[in-house]
C-alpha cells in the first residue's frame, strides 16, 4: 500500500484521477487553485481547463457529464455566487457521469473578502454536500462524491476549507480507473430542458431525489459522533 504526504487540494486531484475523471474545468482562487493545477500533470488522460469564469466552468463540466463523463469543477465559496444558475438547473435535470464540485471556503478570510459558507449552498440547491477534515478524506469523499452524483443523479458539493486544502497528511494511492460510462449523449427535452411544462415535473423528481438522499445520509457512516474525554472541549 503506497502512501503520499499530499495537501488536501493535491489530494481531491489524485481521487479525481483515480476515479476516471476525464472532463475538469475551473477559475483560480485561494484556496481552490492547486487542484486543477495537481490535475494538469495528467492532461494527457483528462482535459483541463481554467475557464473565463465560475459559471462556465460549472457549465462545461455539466455538459460533459450529461454525457456520461466523470466531471469535476473547482472554484473558492465566493466563485459558487457566480455558478449558482448552472449548479440550481442541474439539480433539476439531474446528471448520467458524476459531477463534483470542489468548492473551497476560507475561514478567517486568509485571501477572500468574506467567510460565506458553502454549506448553505446545498441546502438552497437540494444537493448532498461532503465536507472532509483531512486530506485521506479529502480523496475518498471526491471518489464517494463521484459515486452519490451517479447512483442519485445529482451533482454533489465538496466543501473544503483554507486549513483542509493546503495541510498535508499521509493518503493512499491508487491506480487509475476507467469511467464506468460510455460516452455519448442521448436527446431527452423532457429531461434536459427545464421550460414550465417539464421543469415542474424536474422539480418533483428533485424533491423524491432528496427523500432518498436524506434515508442514505441516515445511514452513512460519515455521519458520525466521536466521543472523547473532557480534556477538550470546543
Amino acid at each position: 500500500m503506497e502512501k503520499k504526504l499530499l495537501s488536501g487540494n493535491e489530494a481531491i486531484a489524485r481521487a479525481a484521477y483515480e476515479a476516471g475523471v476525464t472532463v475538469a474545468a475551473g477559475y483560480p482562487g485561494t484556496p481552490s487553485t492547486e487542484i486543477l493545477e495537481a490535475l494538469s500533470r495528467h492532461r494527457d488522460e483528462i482535459f483541463c481547463e481554467w475557464a473565463p469564469n465560475e459559471k462556465v466552468a460549472f457549465e462545461v463540466a455539466a455538459g460533459a457529464c450529461l454525457t456520461g463523463a466523470r466531471c469535476l469543477v473547482t472554484m473558492k465559496h465566493v466563485g459558487l455566487n457566480v455558478a449558482a444558475d448552472p449548479l440550481m438547473t442541474l439539480a433539476y435535470t439531474g446528471v448520467v457521469g458524476g459531477l463534483v464540485a470542489c468548492v473551497a471556503d476560507d475561514p478567517g478570510m486568509h485571501s477572500s473578502q468574506n467567510e460565506q459558507d458553502t454549506r448553505h449552498y446545498g441546502r438552497f440547491a437540494k444537493v448532498p454536500l461532503l465536507e472532509p477534515a483531512d486530506s485521506q478524506e479529502a480523496a475518498d469523499f471526491t471518489k464517494l462524491g463521484l459515486e452519490i452524483s451517479e447512483r442519485f443523479s445529482t451533482p454533489v458539493i465538496l466543501r473544503s476549507t483554507t486549513r483542509v486544502s493546503h495541510s498535508r497528511s499521509p493518503v493512499v494511492i491508487g491506480d487509475r480507473q476507467p469511467s464506468p460510462h460510455a460516452i455519448g449523449f442521448e436527446k431527452d427535452p423532457p429531461r434536459y430542458v427545464p421550460v414550465p411544462v417539464w421543469g415542474r415535473l424536474m422539480r418533483l423528481r428533485l424533491e423524491e431525489r432528496l427523500e432518498a438522499l436524506a434515508e442514505e445520509a441516515d445511514r452513512s457512516p460519515l455521519n458520525r459522533i466521536e466521543w472523547r474525554d473532557r480534556s477538550l472541549g470546543v
